[in-house]
């Protein structure tokens, strides 16, 4: 039995606090209290290990408020260990492990802290159980026990570490500012030092004029002076979009996926047939304009079930399957007689509802996913019941993701992949994929990424957090 005495020596925490680990110059950090999760973990980027007089020690730097990433602390601290730690999603990652003092309210003690990039976490730090052992209690219905940090007294203490964006002009070009992509990628190029700005593509508006050409934003803003746009269209303004794109790289901007590699991207027909014609592998796929020829349609595509696809339809959505013939030959006569353009698609059985989505970026396959549909579905897509889980690639499946956003001249993009009995199918490339769900599984910062590719095409270096003494030598075997 615990003494009431022991009981009450105990911090009583919430599900957050505000904290600070006063040794490496964080005076203030918003922490998550898991006990469900055995280790700590704090928000890190620039890692570089070092050695200094023989002692090894890792430099990093932090961003310690969240949605703040101008605000940038430079830490150093001596290396502990280096172990594999398990995300929330089962993926594991080799982390730097470091020692360090957490103060909370007027107590302070040394915790471990393992480093990594929480950019598509919520909070800049997690306060595990071993941290907790023998010193806190957790009432998970309050929050911020210890007190709060309020916002003037944020701005005093992080005066001096806050700063200017000093790197590319870079205008991301979408509707919403609220999807998580878009969030992201605004995040990953401000913590970068870049000065990234949201254009919704309907409230920009061109002047086409040989001598002075023009973009304009709403109330007049001019972007002839951007560096870089990165294009998320969706689809319903595909064709504005990409003249807006045009538009940019006339004025010798650069945009990190072409209008031209959108708009082949976005032609449903199109993309299949230029795959096809440079040797890709896709399902069987019938296209007919009359109606009259529905029978021998059907019969192309080896019969029901079969997939019905929009030509025009929403990400996502007029992808319906026809179970039996007449089911299929209802669907599209109903399509035609409301002169839809539509696909028809061979049923891959076998694939069981699963698919993958492979993210590929500059030729490289840099995650990804499978996709498994919910019960009583035949796709995966973003409906409630899906599943997202990690998924090992064969050499065929990568080297088949990467030509296909090769052929599609995209540089940024989704490939979706269904496994057949034929061995790997396209199902269809994405010029603008959605990264939340690939971050979660994968535990990698993939919007950082797309910015650190357009650094790369504009011969931009950011600056690195610089250690002190000489490198230290990772093991070979590690």
């Amino acid at each position: 039995m615990i003494e009431r005495t022991e009981l009450a020596q105990k911090i009583i925490v919430g599900s957050e606090e505000w904290c600070s680990l006063p040794q490496i110059g964080i005076p203030a950090i918003k922490v998550r209290v898991d006990s469900g999760a055995k280790t700590s973990s704090l928000h890190a980027f620039n890692i570089r290990a070092f050695s200094r007089a023989g002692i090894n020690y890792v430099s990093f730097e932090v961003h310690p408020l969240q949605g703040n990433r101008r605000t940038i602390v430079r830490c150093e601290a001596e290396i502990i260990d280096k172990r594999v730690v398990k995300s929330s999603s089962g993926i594991g990652e080799k982390r730097y492990v470091v020692k360090t003092a957490l103060r909370h309210h007027d107590q302070q003690w040394d915790i471990e802290l393992t480093l990594t990039n929480r950019d598509s976490m919520g909070y800049r730090m997690l306060l595990g159980r071993e941290a907790m052992n023998g010193r806190m209690l957790v009432d998970p219905s309050c929050s911020f026990l210890g007190g709060k940090v309020g916002s003037n007294q944020i701005d005093q203490l992080y005066h001096q570490h806050t700063r200017e964006s000093a790197g590319l002009r870079i205008g991301l070009l979408a509707s919403n500012p609220d999807l998580i992509s878009n969030q992201r990628i605004m995040e990953a190029g401000e913590e970068r030092g870049h000065r990234i700005r949201f254009y919704d593509v309907r409230q920009c508006y061109m002047k086409l004029d040989a001598e002075h050409p023009e973009i304009h934003y709403r109330g007049g803003k001019l972007l002839n002076n951007l560096d870089a746009v990165i294009p998320r269209i969706r689809p319903d303004l595909t064709f504005y979009g990409c003249a807006l794109v045009r538009q940019f790289e006339s004025l010798g901007i650069y945009s990190l996926n072409s209008a031209q590699s959108i708009s082949q991207s976005r032609d449903k027909l199109f993309s299949l047939q230029h795959l096809l014609q440079h040797g890709l592998p896709i399902p069987t796929t019938g296209f007919a304009d009359s109606p009259l020829d529905t029978d021998d349609l059907i019969d192309m595509v080896n019969g029901a079930p079969l997939v019905v696809k929009l030509l025009e339809g929403p990400h996502h959505r007029g992808v319906v399957l026809a179970e039996s013939r007449n089911a299929g030959e209802s669907l599209i006569n109903a399509f035609r007689s409301l002169q839809a353009n539509l696909l028809v698609q061979e049923f891959i059985k076998e694939a069981e509802g699963r698919s993958l989505r492979l993210l590929v970026v500059d030729n490289k396959v840099v995650s990804a996913v499978e996709r498994q549909a919910a019960p009583g579905h035949f796709r995966s897509n973003r409906q409630e019941g899906n599943s997202v889980t990690a998924v090992r690639l064969s050499v065929e499946e990568r080297k088949l993701a990467i030509r296909a956003a090769k052929v599609m001249g995209l540089k940024v993009a989704g490939v979706d992949i269904i496994r057949s009995r034929k061995g790997p199918l396209l199902l269809e490339v994405n010029s603008s994929p959605s990264l939340g769900d690939l971050e979660d599984v994968s535990g990698k910062d993939l919007a950082g990424t797309l910015i650190s590719t357009v650094e790369k095409q504009l011969g931009w270096k950011r600056r690195l957090a610089t250690p002190v003494g000489t490198p230290f030598e990772k093991p070979a075997r590690e």
